[in-house]
């Protein structure tokens, strides 16, 4: 397993438990996403993406995100999507 750098953690919404992305890289639903930072180690799979309120299922560099995870992440944490080196 490998993990591909796509961005950081803009902000984190406790109440609805959702982060925002900055990205820098391409991510869709399906894919699984490592969150790293000094108290922040979070694995998730990417069940579904919003962009402005509104569901995708892919985004790209340049794009803000909001995705719903289980766990706290903190604004400037790095977004890792986690890929499967054997196929």
């Amino acid at each position: 397993m490998g993990e591909r750098f796509i961005g950081k953690v803009k902000d984190y919404f406790r109440k609805v438990e959702v982060v925002t992305l900055e990205l820098e890289g391409p991510i869709k639903v399906g894919d699984t996403i490592l969150i790293k930072g000094h108290t922040t180690d979070i694995t998730h799979p990417v069940e579904s993406m919003q962009i402005e309120r509104e569901p995708v299922e892919e985004a790209g560099p340049g794009d803000f995100v909001g995705i719903k995870v289980a766990e706290r992440a903190r604004s400037g944490d790095d977004v890792y999507v986690v890929e499967d080196e054997g196929g």
